[in-house]
């Protein structure tokens, strides 16, 4: 049974923490996603190559991300989310929003998350939260015992509104 931990950040710094406990209790840098808004004091450094039609930019990892452990994470690039703003993405949510889940008919950023199996008012919630500042951190986990492991270091680390996506959610 295949499902995703979620949860919210406030900052790279608290991302990068999480990165990093995350990858040390097993989870692997490919099933780690980030997603958060793209502004001048984000302290991430990237290229931007345009590559879709839409206007949306991605790129790889240009410079080091507080240490480099979110920069180690796959597919880290930019992407402009219409009516919401730029955002820095990386991991499987990287290729979920520059996808199809955009142009959804609830569109942005809670488009893609609903695509990735939230309900719609706590997909809000998150755009919410991201538009605030905050940063989205999610893992897949493939069975309870991971996203229950998952879980209990996402509110180690001081994360809120965890919440667990896929198949089954968790307790």
């Amino acid at each position: 049974m295949s499902q995703a931990v979620i949860g919210i950040v406030p900052d790279f710094v608290a991302a990068d923490q999480l990165v990093r406990d995350l990858t040390s209790s097993g989870f692997a840098n490919s099933e780690i996603s980030i997603l958060a808004p793209d502004s001048p004091g984000s302290r991430l450094a990237y290229e931007k190559h345009s590559k879709a039609p839409e206007g949306t930019a991605t790129g790889a990892a240009a410079g080091g991300v507080l240490g480099g452990t979110i920069g180690l994470l796959a597919g880290i690039g930019a992407i402009a989310i219409p009516g919401v703003g730029p955002f820095i993405a990386a991991g499987p949510i990287m290729a979920l929003l520059s996808g199809a889940a955009i142009g959804s008919t609830v569109g942005g950023v809670s488009g893609g998350l609903i695509g990735l199996g939230i309900p719609e008012i706590e997909a809000k919630q998150y755009e919410g939260s991201l538009v605030d500042g905050n940063v989205l951190v999610s893992v897949h986990a493939e069975d309870k015992e991971l996203a229950d492991r998952a879980k209990e270091i996402f509110k180690a680390d001081g994360a809120r509104d965890v919440n667990c996506i896929g198949e089954k959610k968790c307790d």
